[in-house]
């Protein structure tokens, strides 16, 4: 059987057609039936089949999350066109480059960024856009209003096209170094994110799935799918709210979230255990970033289980994922390789490294990446011999379970040492008067590197930085410990929650002296 993933949102309408599909807060709390939002979908991707696209043709999204960008996605897919998600953070400049070098003929878009797709048209052929449309708002005098656009046409089913190996969506990592490279899934790679998350993670029919991250990310993206897949609820936030998402939990019985650990700890500040009822929730994943084990602890004190995840846009998501009681009594790993994926660490000689000696993490699945848009060199580089070469360092314990220490380019060399900078943001985590941390390395002509500590204080909180390294001192290894620290308002990071270590070397290496 051909896979058209765009047909799977049609199975679930067949099969579930009265269960809620989406609720939305923002939106007066629309509730939407699957039934309802795959005739939504049909009526889009007939939109676009009125407007020339065909299948491979790029349809690029610049949305906030929600149902429309839920049906718009699976509208492209059913009709064998290519999604393009848009980080809508962004600004002009760079949301030209990847509309250009994606070759995007339609651009679909919030009102929110109706300035940013002006200045965008105005700039003309320097991008392939020849359709826009808008949500919301007062439309452009270019574009066609979303939803005139899309009730117009039929809600028929379309003829399904773009199968199996076919594309599915290019997804342009967050460019924290470098420009930008488009990520590309097929349907079937997408197929496989399914599958192996079904089969690994406790996520099933009737659940209630918290939505806060931006859909542009494949941290959001991949669980908004399997809920589709699975026939669970998306409830659906434009923008994170801390105390909002306690109560939606409370009030919508959510089941289960994802959340960044920058997240996580912006909920902790704001519980209130007398209003906020957890019960219904069984777990809460979290990735990005290596999840503080005082984090762990304080969600686990709550009763709330942290499941802490470990995957890539270019893995579709999966990677490595615990469980249970594990996501305890193994504080700090992020488990073992997901049901349909073989995970590896080697060092510098390409061998498998031995049980807890620190390598390169690979990955090797049905639903990697099929490679990078138009970047044939990139994409050897991090596929070889059926591994996804993930740039990140770990460890692997006899028993299989991984802990991620960092990127190998954030790797600090102090001393002839490693010193991985996430260990050490997670010991700073653990000082009362820290709502945030950060570390990067700083150029010594003693050591080569120290560690620099780029901190944010709690509000009503006081500490010098001098406190600070002395509080530092014995909690771990000598040569690992912050030699310098700055006390800073807010620490850059990107959608995903990702520390922006390069905004911080911009700042501060330069700035900033190691001691003699």
């Amino acid at each position: 059987m051909q896979i058209n993933f765009g047909q799977f949102l049609r199975r679930r309408a067949f099969i579930s057609p009265q269960l809620e599909a989406t609720v939305e807060p923002a939106v007066g709390g629309r509730r939407l039936s699957f039934r309802e939002l795959n005739a939504r979908a049909n009526r889009v991707a007939q939109a676009l089949l009125a407007d020339g696209v065909k299948p491979g043709d790029r349809v690029a999204l610049l949305m906030m999350n929600g149902a429309e960008f839920i049906e718009t996605f699976f509208a492209v897919a059913k009709i064998g066109a290519v999604n393009v998600p848009l980080n809508w953070r962004l600004v002009a400049d760079e949301l030209e480059f990847i509309l250009k070098d994606a070759g995007a003929t339609v651009l679909v878009f919030d009102d929110a960024f109706a300035a940013a797709a002006a200045e965008l048209q105005r700039r003309g052929t320097r991008t392939e856009l020849r359709r826009w449309v808008q949500l919301g708002g007062t439309t452009a005098p270019f574009a066609a209003a979303y939803e005139p656009w899309r009730d117009a046409a039929s809600d028929a089913e379309p003829e399904p096209a773009g199968f199996d190996d076919d594309l599915l969506y290019i997804m342009y990592t967050s460019g924290t170094t470098g420009l930008p490279k488009g990520v590309m899934h097929s349907h079937s790679t997408v197929l496989w994110a399914m599958l192996t998350l079904s089969a690994t993670a406790d996520l099933h029919w009737g659940d209630r799935f918290l939505l806060s991250l931006p859909l542009f990310h494949v941290g959001a993206l991949t669980p908004a799918m399997g809920c589709v897949y699975l026939g669970a609820t998306l409830v659906i936030l434009k923008a994170f709210d801390p105390k909002l998402s306690w109560e939606l939990i409370r009030d919508e019985k959510i089941t289960n979230t994802l959340m960044v650990p920058a997240m996580l700890q912006f909920m902790q500040a704001v519980r209130d255990p007398a209003a906020h009822d957890t019960r219904s929730l069984r777990w809460c994943m979290s990735g990005a970033a290596p999840v503080p084990v005082n984090l762990i602890q304080a969600y686990a004190d709550m009763g709330i289980e942290i499941h802490q995840v470990y995957g890539l846009t270019e893995s579709c998501g999966p990677g490595c994922l615990i469980l249970g009681e594990d996501a305890l009594t193994r504080a700090g790993s992020t488990g073992r390789a997901y049901f349909h994926t073989d995970v590896r660490v080697i060092g510098i000689d390409g061998r498998d490294c031995a049980p807890d000696e620190p390598g390169e993490v690979l990955i090797r699945g049905p639903h990697n990446m099929v490679g990078y848009w138009k970047r044939p060199d990139a994409t050897a580089m991090a596929l070889r011999d059926g591994w996804l070469h993930t740039g990140d360092v770990g460890t692997m314990d006899a028993e299989g379970f991984v802990t991620i220490r960092d990127r190998m380019k954030d790797m600090i060399i102090s001393g002839g040492e490693n010193v991985y900078p996430a260990e050490v943001e997670n010991m700073l985590l653990g000082h009362p008067a820290l709502a945030d941390a950060a570390v990067i390395g700083l150029p010594s002509p003693r050591w080569g590197e120290v560690a620099l500590a780029v901190v944010v204080l709690k509000p009503g909180m006081s500490l010098a930085e001098a406190e600070l390294l002395a509080w530092c001192k014995g909690k771990l290894a000598s040569f690992k410990l912050p030699k310098v620290a700055r006390i800073v308002e807010q620490i850059p990071r990107n959608p995903s929650g990702k520390i922006l270590k390069r905004v911080l070397r911009e700042r501060f290496l330069g700035q900033v002296h190691a001691p003699d």
